[in-house]
């Protein structure tokens, strides 16, 4: 058995006039993520970490922001068009650990439509996703509301040597 660690890491500003999305989930705030895409951290984050783990690359060889294909792009889409791509490879997605990193507004009431949607997406049990939030404290970007981030570690196995 082969077992594989992938680290994913993502952030983008935060401006009025833009939508907050995390895990899928359009949050209502008065700000939101400047991106290509949806700017969805979170999504990003688990898309890098499932590359990274099968040694496959980051998000930006995929799914670029040049590309005006991806413009405004829904992030689950691209992150269940990751998933094929770790299927294809002979992977098993075994477990997903995330912290997003935001200083408002507090993510608990939208958690659990995040695991949903991202159990949705992936294709393995609730009980191997986590997803959890922290804040800044206070400190630099994030802290001072100018930015979110999202970590995230997955870990991935296949039967091929």
């Amino acid at each position: 058995m082969i077992i594989r660690t992938g680290i994913g890491y993502d952030i983008h500003r935060l401006e009025l006039g833009h939508k907050l999305i995390l895990g899928g989930v359009d949050i209502p705030f008065h700000k939101g993520h400047v991106a290509h895409s949806d700017g969805d951290t979170l999504i990003h984050s688990i898309i890098d970490s499932l590359l990274g783990a099968a040694a496959l690359g980051d998000i930006g060889q995929f799914f670029p922001d040049t590309d005006d294909k991806y413009k405004n792009a829904d992030s689950i889409e691209l992150l269940r068009k990751t998933v094929q791509m770790i299927f294809a490879k002979g992977f098993l997605i075994v477990n997903v650990d995330s912290t997003i990193i935001i200083e408002e507004p507090k993510m608990a009431p939208y958690i659990p439509q995040m695991l949903r949607n991202l159990v949705n997406a992936i294709g393995i049990s609730i009980e191997n996703i986590s997803v959890k939030a922290k804040t800044n404290e206070g400190l630099g970007a994030i802290g001072s509301g100018e930015a979110t981030a999202c970590i995230t570690v997955v870990t991935i196995e296949s039967e091929k040597r």
